[in-house]
């Protein structure tokens, strides 16, 4: 018996250590792997830039906020432009009277009634409505702007994380070299042919690639989750990317670019259609002094209870009356107060607007040449890039002639992954010019379609 229940207590510990080992979690996922099993079996999305900018455009919050916007405008101008259309309104003002009867409009209490009104002529309600048809179409502007500022927020991101990636794995290469250095460092220094500065040298120098790359998978992590956003994917859809140069288009001379942002820029575009707006507004206004002219008419039944016939030589039940309802100014105060408003409004318009295009053109200009800035930049980069390469050819052939050492041979292998590096970055830094001068002279449509 006490070998049975020494037998069962060793088959019971076995049991319970192997459920436990079976129940393990797996091993946290590294670097931008999913961390859930069922993202991690997903297959990845390969977007293209093109196709990126068509999603945002799709799925942007932004987008469909400004529609509303815009939405709204247009139905908020409508409400002053239907006083310049038909209106038919039915309805009743019966009631109790004692005395002369009459309701606290003015209006004789009826059974029913039917009244139709029409602005034919109110210059000043006639500019407000102007104004406000100029302010929806300004919308639209904020809009196409919303859309543009979508499109340079994605193509931005997605360039960025094409970079990113790539650093990462030039990054990858040089924490290799790094450790082989500080292996081939600290046995010489074993042997006694270096000094430990030499060691801890080698050792910063891998530090310091573990820190960038780090900070790459941070940076890569946030593209990612702003580009699922953007594109309204799954929270843990992975994506990829293909490194992208923008189309040979987005290089212009500086002044098609000036003149192309006198046209397209939507800033400017919102300073003249507020300056259209103000106008119609000071043109209306100034027009208060002319009369007014409405078609009114009215149809009314009335009833013998609301005692007509005692304070009216004639009752009618059925009554109907038709003209025109006009107002002539002889003095108005608040005329001429509307139109110094008005006025006052104009010139502030105007004179942002003139000030928007002097700022408009020295921008371009400026955009224009960190472009060439960038591009020269870049130009650098990649002949030092392609001596870096060549000298890593040198080096291999005395590495396989047995004339240099290991160690060298990793330093000239970091160096070129530091100047691929350097290069992937000026390359990044002239795409991010020319899409924020592409965005100001009103030409992102030449990036995507």
């Amino acid at each position: 018996m006490r070998f049975l229940r020494h037998f069962m207590f060793a088959a019971g510990l076995l049991a319970v250590y192997g459920g436990t080992a079976q129940a393990q979690e797996p091993p946290a996922p590294r670097g931008n792997e999913p961390a859930t099993q069922g993202a991690a079996t997903a297959a990845p999305v390969a977007v293209t830039l093109k196709r990126a900018i068509e999603l945002a455009l799709q799925n942007s919050k932004e987008i469909q906020v400004a529609k509303i916007q815009a939405s709204l405008a247009h139905h908020a101008a409508q409400i002053t432009k239907a006083q310049f259309m038909p209106n038919l309104y039915a309805g009743s003002g019966a009631g109790y009277t004692n005395g002369i009867p009459e309701t606290p409009g003015g209006r004789a209490p009826s059974i029913f009634s039917v009244t139709y009104t029409e602005q034919v002529f109110n210059e000043p309600l006639r500019g407000q409505a102007k104004e406000m048809q100029e302010q929806a179409k300004a919308q639209k502007i904020v809009l196409e702007d919303a859309k543009n500022s979508v499109i340079t927020r994605t193509a931005m991101a997605y360039l960025e994380l094409a970079k990113v990636r790539h650093s990462l794995e030039l990054l990858g290469k040089e924490q290799e070299s790094a450790e082989k250095i500080v292996e081939v460092t600290q046995e010489r220094q074993r042997e006694g042919f270096e000094l430990p500065v030499e060691v801890t040298k080698a050792q910063l120098t891998k530090a310091q690639v573990v820190q960038r790359i780090l900070h790459l998978e941070g940076r890569e992590d946030e593209l990612e989750v702003f580009l699922r956003y953007q594109l309204g994917l799954p929270e843990m859809q992975a994506i990829e990317v293909t490194p992208e140069e923008l189309p040979g288009e987005a290089e212009q001379a500086g002044d098609t670019l000036v003149a192309a942002a006198m046209t397209n820029n939507a800033g400017l575009r919102l300073a003249e259609s507020d300056v259209r707006a103000k106008e119609f507004r000071l043109k209306g206004e100034r027009r208060g002094y002319f009369p007014t002219l409405e078609l009114v008419s009215i149809y009314s039944v009335l009833a013998k209870f609301n005692n007509y016939s005692q304070f009216f030589n004639h009752f009618q039940r059925n009554n109907y009356n038709a003209g025109i309802d006009m107002h002539v100014p002889i003095f108005s105060a608040q005329t001429k107060a509307a139109i110094g408003l008005a006025q006052v409004n104009l010139d502030a318009a105007k004179a942002s607007l003139t000030n928007k295009r002097s700022e408009l053109s020295a921008e371009v200009r400026q955009k224009a040449r960190r472009v060439r800035e960038t591009d020269a930049a870049k130009e650098v980069a990649r002949l030092e890039l392609q001596l870096a390469q060549q000298n890593v050819a040198v080096q291999q052939a005395q590495f396989e002639e047995g004339k240099l050492g290991l160690r060298d041979m990793e330093k000239a292998r970091l160096d070129e992954n530091e100047k691929w590096m350097a290069y992937l970055d000026a390359n990044f830094q002239k795409q991010q010019a020319q899409l924020d001068l592409l965005k100001t002279a009103g030409q992102l449509d030449k990036v995507w379609q």
